[in-house]
């Protein structure tokens, strides 16, 4: 059913495949850009995958103004306050981010930094309060394949001494150019590999259930889970499969483009609120979660569980299950996934396997009843029925 009105916007220009790094300097080149600042993290310089994306710039017009490195797994306010203090020093004209979650946040936050002309990101937190601002050419070269950042509005950093993480979500997040290159994800561990990939199936599934899905975002969210099923085990099993972690950097950039438009739901509010209370890595909360939303969910959404049993099994199980049966059915193939997983590389399929303790329940619960992405989810969740949820996940 097409929706009475519907917006989708997806700006983001694409390059993807062999050598697609090699094609930066001539887009920056267009944006009016000549020195970037490159932010990542230790680990991801310590792997080679700084120096390949150096290497790509070397002969261009295009000169490093600075590399940050200094990146945590979670960023902080701090660490962007940190890298505008640098990019202003070094006269930096644009910036690159290569990395993961974290430093695709880092780079929004200082996006809004720079573009805001100011020093504290703050005042900016919440939906759609940047203005414009400054040009900044933004490039996004992820090297996960499962958040989809790097076509996603929305940026999530945390504040150390409130001990939350803050979410900024604004059109004026979205960077100019994403760039897929197998040579970024081959590295990845099976165990990370499996965790985002978790990652981007939950945004597709989301994407395609919440209150605001409409067909576009649909299509997007259909061909990720398509992607997802037929891929993510290989390259899970063997991570110099190029052609699989070629398909799940397109899944999950397309993922991210659904719930962009679509936006999350139940999952999505207890999973943040996992990592703000527990600090629980996002991609395992959502492992963890998804069935257990699906469940509770379930007799609001049976006819869209129904239909996405087709992408998450394929034609042959679909047209052997009866109607009637293909949402719980769907639900089964999403508990048969995780459990393959796990058993593949040790992804985590309960709480307490993360670290999560029945001492930790209320304050989860009353930290996820409070978040934002629980507004589009297709039914209501109170403290009750997420405790509830909570529970049947540890």
């Amino acid at each position: 059913m097409i929706p009475q009105y519907f917006e989708f916007y997806n700006p983001v220009k694409i390059l993807s495949g062999s050598l697609a790094l090699e094609n930066i300097a001539f887009e920056l080149k267009q944006l009016g850009a000549s020195r970037p600042m490159l932010l990542t993290n230790t680990m991801l310089t310590g792997v080679g995958l700084t120096r390949i994306v150096q290497e790509a710039l070397r002969g261009s017009e295009i000169t490093l103004g600075a590399v940050f490195e200094e990146i945590p797994p979670d960023s902080s306010i701090h660490v962007v306050n940190e890298a505008g203090r640098i990019f202003r020093a070094s006269g930096c004209d644009s910036f690159i981010a290569l990395g993961g979650g974290s430093v695709i946040d880092t780079a929004k936050g200082l996006h809004i930094l720079i573009t805001q002309e100011t020093d504290d990101i703050m005042q900016y937190m919440g939906a759609d309060i940047l203005r414009a601002g400054k040009r900044l050419p933004f490039v996004v070269i992820p090297t996960t394949a499962g958040t989809g950042s790097e076509v996603t509005l929305v940026a999530v950093i945390a504040h150390p001494e409130r001990h939350v993480k803050m979410e900024f979500t604004s059109y004026h997040l979205l960077p100019d150019l994403a760039v897929l290159d197998p040579r970024m994800t081959v590295s990845l561990p099976p165990r990370i590999t499996a965790s985002t990939g978790m990652d981007a199936l939950v945004h597709a599934i989301e994407g395609y259930t919440c209150n605001q899905k409409n067909p576009l975002s649909d299509a997007y969210a259909w061909s990720a889970i398509e992607l997802i099923r037929e891929h993510l085990p290989r390259a899970v099993a063997n991570g110099k499969d190029i052609e699989a972690r070629m398909a799940m950097a397109n899944a999950s950039l397309m993922a991210g483009v659904a719930f962009s438009n679509s936006m999350v739901g139940l999952v999505h509010a207890i999973g943040h609120a996992c990592g703000g209370v527990s600090k629980v890595a996002h991609g395992d909360a959502m492992t963890i979660l998804l069935p257990h939303v699906m469940v509770y969910n379930l007799d609001m959404l049976a006819d869209l569980y129904g239909r996405l049993l087709l992408p998450l099994a394929g034609p042959e199980v679909y047209a052997a299950t009866p109607a009637a049966e293909r949402a719980t059915k769907a639900i089964a193939v999403v508990r048969e996934m995780t459990r393959q997983l796990s058993q593949a590389c040790g992804l985590p399929m309960r709480l307490r396997d993360v670290g999560v303790t029945e001492a930790d329940l209320p304050a989860i619960a009353r930290t996820a009843i409070n978040d934002g992405a629980l507004l589009l989810n297709p039914k209501e969740a109170g403290l009750n029925e997420v405790t509830l949820i909570l529970q049947k996940a540890l």
